[in-house]
């Protein structure tokens, strides 16, 4: 009878310390894809902001047309983009 018991108190217990560990490891994977999320959108908002100065700097250096600058900004954007893809995979 004191032999079962042990042997179902032990066999609980590593089930206990197996569920804890899986549980840790789903923390951890969630956590490092929080941080790439965050550095992600850290580099899209730095885009966004170099997009922005693109277009001034160009109109107000080049004297082009709004929609020449347009293009400038949105290629500036979209290497921000790809940028991002590469930080979160």
């Amino acid at each position: 009878m004191i032999e079962s018991r042990i042997g179902f108190w032990s066999g609980t217990g590593a089930m206990l310390v197996a569920a804890g560990l899986l549980a840790l490891s789903g923390v951890a994977l969630a956590t490092e894809q929080s941080q790439q999320r965050q550095q992600g959108r850290d580099v899209n908002q730095a885009a966004k902001q170099d997009a922005r100065s693109t277009k001034v700097d160009c109109r107000a250096e080049n004297n082009q047309s709004n929609a020449e600058c347009r293009q400038d900004k949105r290629d500036t954007k979209q290497d921000g983009h790809q940028e991002k893809r590469d930080v979160k995979y």
